[in-house]
């Protein structure tokens, strides 16, 4: 069962919403069944009324955050969201409430994430949400809290449509697909003019995003189209990628794809041109599903978008969670624990769990995280400049008089 996002205009509103379409075996039937079960269950907890109250009540007197995550092995996710509320929690709380997370998986069926959501608002009474998991999922969490008007912060997910139905109650930490392919972009065609341009894209959902946002800058400059394989190509003939990147000293490689799979195709290149260089969102050092010695291995090849990551918050940062954790934290850990702090200080500022507060302390907020300053547009996109910088050890570091440009 695949599925496609569609933006429809929402009559009664004016702004637009986003849905998905189901292709299904059962055709317009399965459509129709699917459309009315997830209807009611976004709907169920408006036509009881349980959306009025702008107030959660926590009767423990605790300050509850919903944090929904992709599946169980995502440890890196919850652990810098703990650490952050860690923290939070040693330095007083709210006013002497403490911080408490409230961890939901969405592993199950699609569409489990809405389920989750609803259970973490109207169960569980959460203050907001945060989410680290795909982009399928976020829309199904975005349309829950602008049912029942609870902020929710995604810390992962980059697609661009998210931020385009105009929720105020939606807000990324994470540059979108469009901002870092635009990055992408501007550093392969304009500052370091490659001529040999090759791209692969995988066929899952974010992936797909990824290399539409990236193509879309290509077709509005009027440059020439990239080399382009599909995921499946490469996996039929694994030498054909060294063989095209070789043939020029001017050429390099941007990956659209999972993380393991981009992991096999760095492999492969490092055999035959070592030194070639290999471009890719953020998405790719998922240190969830690649162990330490894997993430590594895209040391000194793979350039990502990223802001400016402030030294010595960071190195206090991973210190702490290295301490408490046993292991360095990685690009998955970093975002989490950003979205997490940037959260609770909005939170601290708004001093009350009214959510209309909350969402307006976060669209004035102006904070500093260890991947650079956070502040929000008008759509909830995190704003910043998101240049190109190497990785190391899972992690981007400026690259200046380094590498040539």
């Amino acid at each position: 069962m695949s599925v496609i996002p569609e933006t429809t205009p929402y009559p009664s509103r004016g702004v637009f919403f986003s849905r998905f379409l189901i292709k299904s075996p059962l055709g317009d039937l399965g459509v129709r069944i699917f459309k009315v079960c997830l209807t009611l269950l976004l709907l169920e907890f408006i036509i009881t009324d349980k959306a009025v109250s702008q107030k959660p009540e926590n009767p423990d007197r605790t300050v509850k955050i919903g944090l929904l995550v992709q599946d169980s092995s995502w440890t890196s996710a919850v652990q810098g969201a703990e650490l952050a509320v860690s923290n939070a929690n040693k330095n007083g709380g709210l006013n002497g409430r403490m911080f408490q997370l409230v961890v939901r998986s969405m592993e199950g069926p699609w569409g489990t994430g809405s389920k989750q959501a609803v259970t973490l608002i109207f169960d569980e009474k959460v203050w907001a949400l945060v989410g680290l998991h795909d982009g399928r999922n976020a829309h199904l969490v975005e349309q829950a809290a602008t049912k029942s008007q609870v902020v929710f912060l995604t810390a992962w997910p980059g697609d661009p449509t998210l931020s385009q139905a105009f929720v105020p109650w939606f807000f990324n930490c994470v540059p979108n697909d469009n901002q870092q392919a635009g990055s992408i972009f501007k550093e392969i065609y304009e500052i370091r003019k490659y001529r040999n341009i090759v791209v692969v894209r995988g066929k899952d959902y974010d992936s797909e995003k990824s290399f539409s946002s990236f193509m879309n800058y290509v077709k509005i400059s009027g440059k020439s189209d990239p080399i382009q394989f599909n995921i499946e190509d490469v996996a039929e003939k694994p030498g054909i990628l060294a063989g095209i990147t070789g043939k020029s000293g001017s050429g390099c490689l941007v990956l659209f794809c999972q993380p393991s799979e981009s992991l096999k195709i760095i492999r492969e290149i490092k055999k035959e041109n070592p030194v070639l260089p290999v471009f890719g969102p953020l998405a790719i050092l998922n240190e969830n599903e690649l162990h330490g010695q894997e993430i590594n291995e895209f040391d000194n090849n793979l350039s990502v978008p990223a802001g400016e990551w402030p030294e010595t918050e960071n190195q206090k940062f991973r210190l702490e969670f290295e301490k408490k954790y046993g292991n360095e934290p990685g690009m998955v850990a970093s975002y989490s624990y950003d979205c997490m702090s940037v959260l609770i200080e909005a939170i601290r500022k708004s001093g009350d769990s009214d959510r209309e507060m909350i969402q307006n302390s976060l669209k004035n907020i102006r904070f500093r995280g260890i991947t650079g300053p956070i502040q929000f547009d008008d759509k909830g996109n995190r704003m910043g400049k998101f240049e190109i910088k190497r990785t190391m050890n899972g992690l981007p570091v400026t690259f200046k008089n380094e590498i040539p440009r």
